[in-house]
């Protein structure tokens, strides 16, 4: 009778329900017996979401309330601009939030390599790399969480280096996240501030949050040389050297001290030039015109040289050229003459046997030092004709040079070339 019973369907079925009675409040005993974080976090690393939360319109807004910018470094040979982003990011994951009625706690810390973390990049950088700031993130009881990230960036910036090195211009870091077809995620970015403003010979100067569009973020970062090294070691001492050139104009054309001090200074510039070469400014869309000062200079200094070694010919021999001779002088007959009268006068002083050869002597004498008073008055006109060129050419010279100099400084801190900073996104 017992097994007739025990096989009964309706004593089968009382059974089973028990049983799923037993093990459904033995599963809520359990879960209600979950009373500390940490328990709460293993709860929710186990659910295991690590794909993006997709609402209706298949994207999720990342808020990023503050961000702190610093500029590391600016490679002004190959135009790079390396820079340093930490950011405190926000966002919402439904799937993470608890009911505090039963889990009374606000929130709570989990590993940030067992849910999903939204990742944020530079559009117009060369190298971009972001690390979490911490292997813990804050998740609240609302399912809002918070974390902080920090992004570095090399940037490949156009930066107007035409006035170099006075030069200033801006540069933007163009920031975003992952979005295609109408899906993934968007930023909503909020406060900014600048860290350590001062690097090398470049500093920053005012940053900005700005906006192209929804999905085109950047930060418009304004950068200004200073320019006190730079001009110490390029710009002043090619104008040391020019005035240098200048003032050796006082010496003297003969003797060619003159032109052994020029020869000097133009192999001191190119030195100077073929030892600053890996400092000077990469091109751009705006090439540097110091690179165009520098070949000015040198072309001065070359055509100085040329010039005073031409003028002291002309005070020597009264001609610039071999095939050119002064005006009324044969140089190869007057020198024949003076050598033949010469050896005249020592001949005929040893013989002074008869009055009519010591009249003849002394005729030869008178002529001789005619000869040689005819020879001094033209070289002291030559001389004078080539001082009276190289006055001429001096203040040209130094006429030039000023005016050359106040227009490139002006050119330098006045003229302004435009960059177009936002190829990138075209």
């Amino acid at each position: 009778m017992l097994l007739g019973i025990l096989k009964c369907p309706a004593y089968t079925m009382a059974k089973t329900l028990f049983l799923l009675s037993s093990l459904t409040t033995g599963f809520a005993y359990a879960e209600s017996n979950c009373t500390s974080r940490r328990c709460l976090a293993q709860m929710l690393i186990g659910k295991t979401y690590l794909s993006q939360p997709q609402d209706e319109n298949c994207t999720q807004p990342i808020y990023v309330p503050f961000i702190e910018y610093q500029t590391l470094s600016v490679d002004t040979k190959d135009l790079r601009l390396i820079s340093r982003l930490k950011a405190t990011i926000r966002w919402t994951d439904p799937e993470l939030k608890w009911d505090t009625s039963v889990y009374q706690y606000n929130e709570v810390v989990l590993p940030v390599d067992k849910i999903w973390t939204p990742e944020i990049h530079v559009t117009n950088s060369i190298l971009t790399t972001m690390k979490h700031g911490s292997h813990d993130l804050l998740v609240y009881s609302n399912g809002t969480l918070l974390h902080n990230v920090i992004i570095n960036a090399e940037i490949n910036c156009e930066i107007n280096l035409f006035n170099y090195p006075f030069a200033a211009d801006e540069c933007p870091v163009a920031i975003q996240t992952w979005s295609t077809g109408g899906c993934g995620s968007n930023l909503v970015l909020n406060e900014l501030k600048t860290v350590d403003s001062t690097h090398g010979d470049w500093e920053t100067g005012r940053v900005t949050l700005e906006k192209k569009r929804n999905d085109r973020n950047y930060i418009m970062v304004e950068l200004k040389i200073k320019y006190s090294n730079p001009f110490i070691t390029l710009l002043l001492p090619s104008i040391l050297i020019i005035l240098s050139d200048v003032v050796s104009f006082a010496l003297p054309l003969r003797g060619g001290e003159r032109n052994s001090f020029k020869v000097t200074l133009v192999l001191s510039f190119t030195l100077f030039l073929n030892i600053l070469s890996n400092q000077l400014p990469g091109d751009s869309q705006c090439s540097p015109i110091i690179r165009t000062h520098f070949c000015i200079c040198l072309v001065l200094l070359v055509l100085s040289m040329l010039v005073s070694i031409l003028l002291t010919r002309v005070a020597e021999d009264g001609y610039l050229i071999f095939c050119c001779h002064s005006r009324g002088s044969d140089p190869k007959n007057t020198g024949c003459t003076e050598e033949k009268g010469d050896e005249e006068v020592k001949t005929d002083i040893g013989q002074p046997n008869a009055p009519e050869e010591n009249s003849q002597m002394l005729r030869k004498v008178v002529r001789f030092l005619e000869g040689l008073d005819t020879k001094a008055m033209k070289n002291e006109q030559h001389e004078k004709f080539a001082n009276k060129l190289d006055k001429i050419f001096f203040w040209f010279y130094f006429i030039f040079a000023t005016a050359y100099f106040s227009a490139m400084t002006a050119v330098m801190v006045t003229y302004t070339c435009t960059v177009n900073h936002f190829d990138f996104w075209y």
